[in-house]
């Protein structure tokens, strides 16, 4: 039996009540029962339980999270107890409502027990509510990537918790980075269809008849390549959830063909007379204004409303300004536990930094930037200068001629590529130790092998890695002074390229001082 307090369950429907007690108590938890929120609160307040299984609608509408906001504001034993929302009347304002009060889920009836259990575990396994600041959110949207607690990102919540436990289409809208699969896998997760399979087709990758085809099926010789039999995606996905992204990209020829899938349930395989029967809930997914393209008569009108029965739109990060860190801490620790970096978040300054970018690229962005300073980062705590974005300093470019460097990226407002960090990553650790590839390796955490072949890959010097010989001083260390790059990537701005002296550049700074490479 666990080893924790008991748990109450809350429901007016003594059926209801009394089987789940049943099936909780088989799981092997201790139980207790009430019939209403006087009831649940009178126990609350004279002991302690590890979780809350409560309904929403009892003696009124609204009773149970009437209760969830007396039981948060009182100061009684349960004031942080995780509490789980049933309901058999799905609303999005009540998700809101539930979600911003503290409740940890929020499951629609007929409840599946499976989810349930589910649901359960991941409660009693997070901390309780006010160790961590701001609402309660399902475990599964923290498993997937969804992380917020702002206003904007918690009504978006609310959508989606309503949508999920029916059978409804769902039309998922927001710009492009926004986050719009991990809602529909959430959807997917929450909906009673979460044990059965998640089909994703991007509509914009594929032509008509390769997205007919790997949609529908198609039979031997339906078109040219089209060697054997093969069932189609839809056929794949029987009894569970298709995802179509980027919808607004398809033709009006193919909207036509969807249209009387959404109808009627049926496909038509290419190249065969036979029509089969399908039972898939279909969520969909675009960053196109959808109503404009109706206007316009670039997308069926009857193919949109069958589409929008449900609609959750994703807000872009700007909307979420109050999420940003934790959305960054969120990245930080998943690619430091990937890259195997002790890497425990971020610094003051990076925080800072992030705050004030604008991010255009919305989640994406954020995600790829927390990627690159992971791998960048040479301390515990990210800082702003391991982020290489455009509110970071230049960073001078050893690649070869006509690449972008870490600099050109920003001042033309694009991202790094992940190519563009790793050389970054290169050049510090070549910087920092001097040259020395074995040391700079194990910096990196990679062979010298390893090393010397991202070395060629990148165009970054040639055979050797020589440092500034200054006249008079011995040998100097500049960072950027890496045998075989570009003068311009190599030298100061003022340096004056002169003459070699036996097989080395020779150049002269502004204040005179004369220098081999």
């Amino acid at each position: 039996m666990p080893d924790h307090d008991p748990v109450l369950i809350v429901d007016d429907d003594k059926g209801h009540l009394f089987m789940l007690k049943t099936v909780v108590a088989d799981w092997g938890h201790a139980v207790e029962t009430a019939t209403g929120g006087a009831g649940a609160l009178k126990l609350a307040r004279g002991k302690k339980y590890s979780l809350i299984l409560m309904d929403v609608r009892m003696d009124t509408e609204r009773e149970g999270l009437e209760t969830l906001a007396k039981l948060r504001g009182g100061e009684g034993p349960n004031r942080r107890t995780p509490v789980v929302i049933m309901t058999a009347y799905a609303a999005w304002q009540d998700a809101v409502d539930a979600l911003k009060g503290g409740a940890g889920d929020y499951l629609g009836k007929p409840l599946d027990l499976d989810v349930l259990r589910h649901a359960m575990d991941k409660a009693l396994e997070r901390p309780a509510v006010g160790e961590e600041s701001g609402p309660g959110l399902p475990g599964e949207a923290g498993d997937i990537g969804l992380v917020g607690q702002s206003e904007a990102f918690m009504e978006m919540m609310g959508f989606v918790l309503a949508a999920a436990p029916s059978e409804a289409t769902v039309l998922i809208t927001g710009e492009s980075g926004t986050g719009k699969e991990k809602v529909a896998r959430l959807i997917q997760k929450k909906s009673l269809r979460a044990d059965r399979p998640f089909v994703t087709i991007n509509c914009a990758a594929l032509t008509d008849t390769l997205l007919e085809s790997e949609l529908f099926g198609h039979e031997r010789g339906a078109f040219t390549d089209a060697v054997a039999r093969r069932d189609g995606r839809l056929k794949t996905a029987d009894g569970g959830t298709v995802f179509l992204d980027e919808i607004g990209d398809v033709s009006p020829a193919f909207q036509a063909k969807l249209l009387r899938t959404l109808q009627e349930g049926e496909i038509q395989p290419l190249g065969s007379d036979r029509i089969q029967k399908v039972d898939v809930r279909f969520i969909a997914a675009t960053n196109k204004d959808l109503e404009r393209l109706v206007r316009e008569g670039g997308f069926r009108e009857d193919l949109f409303y069958r589409l929008n029965v449900m609609h959750v739109r994703v807000p872009p990060l700007r909307e979420r300004k109050g999420d940003l860190e934790a959305l960054a801490d969120h990245f930080v620790k998943a690619y430091a536990a990937k890259n195997k970096k002790n890497v425990k978040g971020l610094d003051i300054g990076a925080v800072d930094a992030i705050r004030r970018h604008s991010w255009p690229g919305n989640i994406r962005e954020l995600q790829n930037a927390m990627e690159r300073a992971v791998i960048l980062s040479k301390g515990d705590y990210v800082c702003e200068s391991d982020m290489a974005m455009r509110f970071g300093p230049a960073s001078p470019s050893s690649g070869p001629a006509g690449s972008p460097s870490g600099a050109d990226a920003r001042e033309t407002g694009g991202p790094l590529t992940i190519a563009e960090s790793e050389r970054l990553a290169v050049e510090k650790a070549m910087s920092l130790h001097g040259g020395n590839k074995t040391r700079a390796a194990k910096e990196l955490g990679v062979t010298r092998k390893t090393l010397a072949a991202k070395i060629k890959k990148f165009g970054m010097w040639g055979r050797k890695c020589r440092p500034v010989r200054a006249w008079g001083h011995g040998r100097i260390w500049h960072p950027d002074a890496l045998y075989g790059c570009s003068a311009s990537a190599v030298f100061p701005p003022d340096a004056h390229i002169g003459g070699r002296t036996g097989g080395r550049r020779r150049f002269a700074t502004g204040d005179g001082q004369e220098n081999l490479a």
